[in-house]
């Protein structure tokens, strides 16, 4: 089959690839319908984060189960399964405690998981998944093409930017800051709005994804950053901030302007994955301002929002504003990289 390789800074490449073959039990081997480019993708891809040698990447997917494992239970062949960006049980403590991406028997895509069998990158034609009674949600039948997109932002960034928003704990009436207008801050938009926020402000420099910010519930966008940015959100809330912000980016900068956007005893949420330098703590101390968030176990979200993404009630499907064949990966990843696209989907 064929699969996305990196090797290096902006060095993508698809290849032949071996066939995944059921190897545990326990696994399955999904035929990829639709996957796409991740902003943390564009780390290594920009040669932030090193490649210290070539392997394969991605890790949204979702599509058909081709193959099952003799101790499959809940997942047949031939069921339309969403997948998260991350493989788990569902079943271990941390699993039961919510936080899955910490599953004591799970691990990441386009590597060699924890039962001896390998996980294939989510950019390629097809996946073995090694738990996937745990891993995967099927749909309740096979859905319309139109719905693809929006299912695809459950085994991430939909995901993700509800967990912004439950980490910061958005809730009926709260005032919210939005910092990032990539695919997870503006999905995080459409999650302040569904747990009740009175208004959303969108940080945001670019006129389409302003657009988009506004089209899923965004009230106000402040287009100035740093101290600017923060200046303008204190007006917009009575000189005192926000009750919620929602960190999208993971940059230091980012990070310090989401803190200083927060009201005294306000909560940051952050997803953004952290590539910047230390926090400093004091800022939060003075004004009594909390921190809370990481990696978004996204599992344990797909069943609460997906019959609003088949329904129409929530349309996350809109981030993707690039369509692509997998044999383009390399301008995927070179579209988002230069901001030519919010997110960009990829059928094999």
């Amino acid at each position: 089959m064929r699969a996305t390789v990196i090797y290096g800074e902006r060095d993508i490449r698809l290849e032949e690839v071996p066939d995944p073959i059921l190897s545990t039990g326990g696994d399955a081997i999904v035929r990829v319908v639709a996957a796409c480019v991740c902003g943390s993708d564009l780390w290594p891809y920009r040669g932030v984060q090193p490649t210290e040698e070539p392997h394969r990447i991605g890790h949204e997917f979702v599509g058909v189960v081709e193959e099952i494992g003799t101790d499959v239970t809940k997942i047949k062949v031939g069921d339309f399964v969403i997948a998260p960006f991350y493989d788990c049980d569902n079943t271990c403590i941390n699993c039961r405690n919510g936080v899955s991406t910490s599953c004591l028997n799970g691990g990441w895509w386009g590597s060699d998981d924890k039962l001896g069998g390998f996980a294939d990158g989510a950019q390629g034609e097809r996946v073995r998944v090694p738990h996937a009674d745990g891993s995967l949600v099927a749909t309740p039948g096979m859905p319309e093409d139109s719905q693809v997109p929006g299912l695809l932002t459950l085994a991430d960034v939909m995901g993700t930017g509800h967990h912004a928003a439950l980490s910061a704990g958005v809730t009926q009436g709260s005032t919210v800051v939005v910092v990032g207008d990539g695919a997870v801050g503006l999905c995080a938009i459409i999650a302040a709005k569904r747990l009740g926020a009175s208004r959303i402000v969108a940080m945001s420099r670019n006129p389409e994804r302003q657009a988009v910010a506004r089209e899923f519930g965004a009230t106000d966008i402040v287009e100035e950053r740093g101290d600017a940015g923060v200046a303008r959100v204190h007006e917009i809330f009575d000189g005192i901030g926000a009750d919620c912000v929602l960190e999208c980016v993971g940059t230091k900068e980012s990070m310090e302007q989401a803190i200083a956007s927060a009201r005294p005893g306000g909560m940051v949420g952050y997803v953004g994955v952290p590539t910047g330098g230390p926090i400093e703590v004091r800022p939060l101390f003075g004004r009594n301002v909390g921190l809370n968030g990481g990696v978004a176990s996204v599992r344990g979200y797909v069943e609460e929002l997906l019959p609003e993404v088949l329904s129409g009630a929530i349309n996350p499907g809109r981030v993707f504003d690039l369509e692509l064949p997998l044999t383009d990966v390399a301008e995927a990843y070179a579209a988002m990289d230069e901001r030519r696209a919010i997110k960009v989907l990829l059928r094999p």
